[in-house]
């Protein structure tokens, strides 16, 4: 009588070979990076493109400053709920399909944004954009850290990060070019929404499918939430999630109004120069690898202090009046922002026990939606008290973060 032995039954059975992980110099490491640069550069720039348009878009609907905020509000709101749900679609559906349906979808909405009849319309339209673009910022570094080779990584993290930075950036400076020349905030939106419909295109055809992509059956709530719970509970984290929602708070109240500063007396500027301030990010951009280089030698706490001082002392200088000086106060802060937001943001990774992708949905979750609260408040004040009452709020949101990070330099080794 013949055994069969399942040793021997394994034995025969041909192994299926593991796909080999992209590596530079390669078609799809190229093809990658691209894609998910395209993917960050629209995801980014369809989010904040409205920002030099709020003037215009409260003259055109008769509304005050805080309501045309709403424009962007509304949007990150929706963002910041939306993306661990959008990651926990991804881990059922796969990486590039649901990246992919996000960015058609958000550029359909763009077009809806700049053809719709009624601020009500409007607003609508952009809250659905903001649930529609949670895809890719929610699931890009899942899909690069599954399918690039761990040595290469880093650089195509930096070009996709680099990507929705230039992204914000030209957003609003082609917003306002296109309004001055073409004297419609509808055009400059639908010129944004056809960005976006290219940049859809170029992702889809670029991106390679996943290789490494480890499906799960269903989704699974309860892990999800009980690993949100647990890090809520952290104090550590719980801290550095109210440090986002300061920091981000901050840092949009102060450009969304900036734009109503200087298009009054004595600045009187045209659209497409308050859009052209929006070049500041470029200065604050190369602080953060310096800053964090520097936490990593004597703390994180204390360093991202010394960040938010920056940004402090950038406030104070924007309240001057030479238009050359208010520049170099808003390059200032942005810097600080940039390099404080780097080290709560991989701090909350790197404290993190286990997973971290829900860590870090729980601090961009109060990241953004700081944004829109802090956001529509600092047109409330901005109504009442023109700059003066925006940069008094601005400078209580980020003396309350600096309070935070000196507490956290306080805490024991084993805390911090």
């Amino acid at each position: 009588m013949v055994q069969w032995a399942p040793e021997a039954i394994e034995a025969e059975t041909p192994a299926i070979p593991v796909p080999d992980r992209i590596a530079r110099g390669t078609p799809a490491y190229r093809r990658a990076r691209w894609a998910l640069f395209a993917g960050g550069f629209t995801t980014f720039a369809m989010l904040y493109c409205v920002q030099p348009m709020m003037p215009a878009l409260a003259v055109y609907f008769r509304i005050g400053a805080a309501t045309s905020s709403l424009a962007v509000s509304v949007t990150t709101a929706l963002l910041a709920v939306s993306m661990p749900l959008a990651g926990a679609v991804s881990e059922v559906y796969g990486r590039k399909g649901p990246m992919t349906v996000s960015l058609f979808c958000a550029a359909g909405l763009c077009l809806l944004t700049a053809l719709a009849p009624s601020w009500r319309d409007v607003l609508i339209a952009r809250t659905i954009e903001g649930l529609a673009l949670a895809s890719v910022p929610a699931v890009a570094i899942a899909y690069l850290s599954e399918e690039i080779e761990p040595r290469d990584l880093g650089g195509t993290i930096g070009l996709y990060v680099g990507g929705t930075a230039i992204g914000g950036m030209i957003g609003r400076l082609l917003t306002g070019v296109l309004m001055d020349v073409t004297g419609s905030w509808r055009v400059a939106m639908a010129v944004m929404a056809l960005l976006g419909l290219f940049a859809a295109v170029v992702f889809v055809r670029l991106l390679p499918p996943s290789r490494h992509f480890p499906p799960s059956k269903g989704f699974d709530f309860g892990r999800l939430i009980a690993g949100v719970r647990r890090h809520a509970a952290d104090p550590v984290i719980r801290k550095l999630c109210l440090v986002g929602f300061l920091l981000m708070g901050s840092f949009v109240t102060i450009f969304n109004y900036i734009s109503y500063r200087l298009a009054l007396p004595p600045y009187g500027l045209s659209q497409s120069a308050v859009g052209a301030i929006f070049l500041v990010y470029i200065i604050g951009i190369p602080a953060p690898p310096w800053f964090g280089a520097l936490s990593g030698r004597i703390g994180h706490a204390p360093v991202m202090a010394a960040a938010i001082v920056m940004m402090l002392a950038g406030l104070a200088i924007t309240c001057a009046q030479p238009l050359v000086v208010v520049i170099l106060g808003l390059a200032l802060l942005s810097a600080g922002f940039f390099s404080a937001h780097t080290i709560a943001s991989s701090w909350v990774g790197l404290r993190a026990d286990g997973a971290k992708a829900q860590a870090s949905s729980l601090y961009l979750l109060a990241y953004y939606v700081g944004s829109s609260i802090a956001g529509w408040l600092g047109g409330r004040l901005w109504e009442a008290f023109a700059w003066n009452g925006v940069a008094g709020f601005v400078g209580l949101l980020l003396g309350g973060a600096l309070v935070i990070a000196l507490r956290l330099a306080r805490l024991p080794g084993r805390l911090a």
